[in-house]
């Protein structure tokens, strides 16, 4: 699979996780293609996705001071997607 088609697949898995939640925001932030094999990731290669968003409780509570206290504070999760079927394996909080 293609980086576009990895970065939708992770793109599509996170709105639909957190289709609860009223995120907003969503957008790709990193990709990385990991190759090889691993306890973890038993087949070869795998796409490392980070998608960031915005949750309904991240705005504001005070009144800004300075344009860069304007920007609301993002989550963002790694979504691991199998190279071969697309398929998501992991969801993780990057911290």
């Amino acid at each position: 699979m293609d980086v576009k088609q990895a970065v939708q697949a992770a793109k599509e898995y996170v709105l639909s996780l957190y289709d609860e939640e009223d995120i907003t925001d969503v957008g790709l932030e990193e990709v990385e293609f990991v190759e090889g094999t691993s306890a973890a990731f038993p087949e070869p290669g795998h796409w490392q996705i980070t998608i960031g968003f915005s949750r309904p409780w991240d705005k504001a509570k005070a009144v800004p001071l300075r344009i860069a206290e304007l920007r609301r504070p993002r989550s963002f999760k790694v979504v691991s997607v199998n190279n071969t079927n697309g398929k998501v394996i992991s969801l993780k909080d990057r911290g």
